[in-house]
């Protein structure tokens, strides 16, 4: 697993359905563009952070939030709730795979494999080695 330490310059495809949304991040924590984040569902409530396994996925951060020095709420990360993405998925061999379900172990680390992980949306197409879109 490999969280996150920079910015993920991330290829959004747009749509008619795209959703966006600005959430307040837990305290003492940076969300990074292109981070995939989750919902805390234990302790601070409510929160986004970056995506912890097993924790409700909410989308794809648009641009960094750095919120290391505040407390709970005090900055919203703008997150990208539905649309198509560029993602390396773990397990990807080819077109085969296209309408499997996508798992996330953290922010930056997708995989088809459901053990422990979250799911984060389905292949729509494949693009080449272990790159696909995710939907």
């Amino acid at each position: 697993m490999t969280t996150l330490a920079k910015d993920a310059i991330r290829t959004y495809e747009s749509g008619p359905g795209d959703l966006l949304n600005d959430l307040p991040v837990v305290g003492s924590d940076i969300i990074f563009e292109g981070a995939a984040v989750s919902v805390i569902t234990s302790g601070a409530t409510g929160y986004a952070q970056p995506l912890v396994a097993g924790d409700p996925f909410l989308g794809f951060s648009k641009r960094k939030s750095d919120n290391s020095a505040g407390s709970n709420g005090d900055r919203n990360v703008h997150v990208i709730e539905r649309g198509k993405v560029l993602l390396d998925v773990v397990g990807v061999t080819g077109v085969a795979d296209i309408g499997k379900t996508v798992y996330a172990a953290d922010d930056d680390t997708f995989t088809l494999t459901s053990t422990d992980n979250t799911a984060i949306g389905k292949i729509t197409r494949y693009v080449s080695g272990t790159w696909c879109v995710v939907y």
